[in-house]
């Protein structure tokens, strides 16, 4: 079967890109816009600020998922990729592009990529993350501003 396994969805949200990345950089900040409806807490003093860094979200169903950051400038993007605590990556990637404009907006990309992932039971869940629920994640985080 072949099926696309890289989704994004981008918006432009009236804000300067350091004061939105702020709301991405810092996981306890993540569960007021999360579109997937997936994320139940994070505790505060994990803002993310290297390549390297590991936060803790709790799913809804209450897993603990250890985001390993795989890419980051300050600011412009951010990548990292969930595991179970002590685990290696399940092998998809959430990323975040923030890009200034002129005008003092930014255009948000929000990219899924499951191209890695190889663990069947993830699959159907991974294949339910669309563009539209990305786009879900991008509608609420533009509401703040």
């Amino acid at each position: 079967m072949d099926e696309t396994k890289i989704v994004s969805a981008s918006t432009v949200i009236a804000a300067p890109a350091e004061t939105i990345f702020e709301e991405i950089a810092d996981p306890a900040r993540q569960i007021a816009w999360d579109g997937n409806d997936n994320l139940a807490e994070s505790a505060d003093g994990q803002r993310v600020r290297a390549v390297g860094d590991v936060f803790v979200t709790l799913t809804t169903k209450g897993n603990a998922r250890h985001n390993h950051v795989v890419e980051f400038e300050e600011g412009h993007r951010i990548a990292w990729r969930p595991s179970a605590e002590g685990q290696a990556p399940f092998g998809h990637l959430w990323r975040w592009e923030l890009r200034p404009l002129d005008d003092g907006r930014t255009e948000v990309t929000h990219t899924y990529d499951w191209t890695d992932l190889t663990d069947e039971t993830r699959l159907p869940r991974a294949r339910r993350t669309t563009s539209e629920r990305l786009q879900d994640s991008l509608d609420r985080l533009a509401a703040l501003f």
